[in-house]
């Protein structure tokens, strides 16, 4: 279990390096000011100890070289500033840089995810992701080489100048230094588990939190406040308690690495007031030699809060890169033909899909559609609708047979000209933000106003824009706020209206469309429709009687098919099913 850790780990840390790779230029620019950085800082004690021994007694001060020593130091200082803000300045670059990427990568990956997976996962868990993870990732990578490069950098350097010093003394802090290692070493990897369980629990928090707003009033309608409050505080509960964990771990290090550090600092002190005593080393080397022992544990403490803070960084940055490294929809064939001049011939022939392997949903689904044909699909919730709908978009593959446009299969088509062969309006509507007008030309971007304004009028909604502060400049979020449920929906209508698409998928189209409006927009609809193939979904069956072929499913498959009069001549299902509908309320 604890190999396996390890093995994620250093597969993400190389796929972190890999994005580095990009910006290298930053890192040795970095590490270059590093290490003048650090020379310069590591210089600094060396010329106090001389400053401390031109100060032999009273009346003995060499005032000259001390006021030289003085100004040497100042220098050093000023140019030790200016270094660092120019690492802290690549850094910063370095790591938004690599943070745009992983984000942008990110994103991408979303868009060509298959809708398998987008349907398997709360929203809000896709955004935790995203945004918290990525920005966790971001604050460790950058704690990381700011202090990490200046860290090693000031190891390398003390020790040098120590050796320098005196040899022996030298070695008493080696010896004892080893330490802090064992000890963040053995932090380390208790906190990554718990900084990865952290991050998982926080994406759920996040989903349970958008899943709540974005159904408030569902929520409250419910009355299910009570039991999303307790949901959310069991969640909460266990965040702070996997919080707690991982900040009581990695608080531990930096006590216990100082602590050795003490030890350090306290065996340089007595094996230097020996060398003093014996004339094997000066008081001001002893005063720089204390400055190097104190400088040279410093980083270890630094390096092990960078180790805890890295380990919740690489937790962060594992679970985006499984995002990154999701399976993405099946690629387009080789050759993908552009579909053009549709007509709207439509088939399936022995067609089998399920959403869970082992669990049947469609199976020998056959059928067959000629152009400007109006196609009713009915039948009870969950017989298939809905699935054939994703199918024949192909926002799903089907996992046997074949589905086919213009003689083509739809997988040996560009999923792009498939789609922009239907004009789809559902149930569910979709606004983005921007103008009405924005909306309206989606499909059609470059749609003069005129024709968006005869959209808006064939949808009967252009006296409610006209109506607006600005009219058809007017700002809207997604969720439509200010729209009613029917508004929206009518926006929906015009958008496909702009488009006229030789094919139609019309699922509840206007369920949620008072009466009056109905009769019109299903009057425009009839006029759209002329000469184009359209699939109406439909609960309300008094919508469909009109269709040409009316499919009625169950259970997956076509059970009977037909006109809407001979349906009902056959008295079987669909008699059923539309004569149920008007038994609702008698007594």
């Amino acid at each position: 279990m604890s190999e396996r850790k390890n093995t994620g780990q250093r597969k993400t840390l190389k796929k972190v390096f890999r994005y580095l790779g990009r910006y290298r230029i930053f890192v040795v620019i970095s590490t270059m000011l590093a290490a003048i950085s650090v020379a310069l800082t590591l210089y600094v004690p060396k010329l106090t100890g001389y400053a401390v021994d031109y100060i032999m007694g009273p009346g003995q001060v060499s005032f000259p070289d001390v006021f030289r020593v003085m100004i040497q130091i100042g220098i050093c200082i000023m140019v030790t500033a200016l270094a660092q803000w120019l690492m802290n300045v690549c850094n910063n670059k370095m790591t938004y840089q690599v943070v745009r990427d992983i984000r942008n990568e990110a994103f991408q990956k979303i868009e060509v995810l298959p809708l398998k997976y987008i349907d398997s996962h709360p929203y809000g868990e896709v955004v935790s992701r995203v945004i918290a993870d990525v920005d966790q990732f971001a604050d460790g990578l950058l704690m990381g080489f700011t202090q990490l490069f200046t860290g090693v950098v000031t190891i390398v350097g003390t020790f040098g100048f120590m050796l320098s010093v005196n040899v022996k003394i030298t070695f008493v802090v080696v010896l004892i230094t080893p330490v802090s290692f064992l000890v963040a070493n053995f932090i380390a990897k208790k906190t990554f588990a718990m900084f990865r369980q952290q991050s998982e629990i926080r994406g759920e928090q996040t989903g349970l939190i958008d899943e709540m707003i974005g159904s408030q009033k569902v929520v409250q309608t419910f009355g299910q406040g009570r039991k999303v409050t307790k949901e959310f505080d069991e969640i909460n509960e266990r965040m702070g308690k996997a919080y707690l964990r991982a900040t009581f771990f990695s608080s531990i290090t930096n006590p216990s690495t100082r602590f050795v550090n003490s030890l350090v600092y306290t065996g340089v002190g007595i094996a230097g007031a020996f060398a003093v005593i014996n004339g094997s080393l000066t008081v001001g080397q002893l005063s720089s030699f204390l400055s190097y022992a104190n400088q040279y544990t410093k980083p270890f403490n630094e390096i092990s809060g960078v180790v805890t803070e890295f380990q919740n960084a690489v937790a962060c940055a594992q679970r985006i890169f499984d995002l990154i490294e999701e399976e993405p929809q099946m690629p387009e064939v080789q050759g993908a033909v552009e579909l053009k001049d549709i007509k709207g011939n439509v088939a399936a022939e022995n067609v089998a899909f399920s959403y869970v392997p082992g669990q049947k949903l469609i199976r020998d689904f056959n059928l067959e559609v000629r152009p400007g044909q109006r196609i009713a699909i009915v039948g009870p919730t969950g017989c298939g609708k809905t699935t054939l709908i994703n199918l024949l978009m192909r926002f799903y593959d089907v996992n046997g047979g074949s589905i086919s446009v213009e003689k083509i299969d739809i997988r040996e088509m560009t999923r792009r000209s498939l789609r922009a062969g239907y004009g789809m309006v559902l149930q569910d509507t979709w606004l983005k933000t921007g103008t009405i007008r924005d909306n309206i030309a989606m499909g059609k971007p470059d749609a003069s106003d005129a024709e968006v304004v005869e959209a808006a009028k064939a949808s009967y909604i252009h006296s409610f824009i006209k109506r607006l502060p600005n009219g058809y400049d007017t700002w809207i979020t997604e969720d439509g706020e200010g729209l009613s449920q029917g508004q929206k929906q009518l926006l929906c209508i015009a958008r496909v209206m702009l488009c006229r698409p030789p094919m139609l998928i019309l699922d509840e189209a206007t369920s949620s469309i008072d009466t009056r409006t109905e009769l019109r927009i299903q009057a425009a609809f009839a006029e759209l429709m002329k000469g184009r193939t359209t699939f109406i979904v439909a609960h309300r069956l008094s919508t469909i009687r009109e269709a040409d072929v009316i499919l009625v499913m169950k259970d997956g498959q076509i059970i009977e098919q037909g006109s809407h009069e001979s349906l009902l001549e056959k008295g079987g299902f669909y008699k059923h099913l539309y004569e149920s509908q008007w038994e609702v309320g008698k007594p």
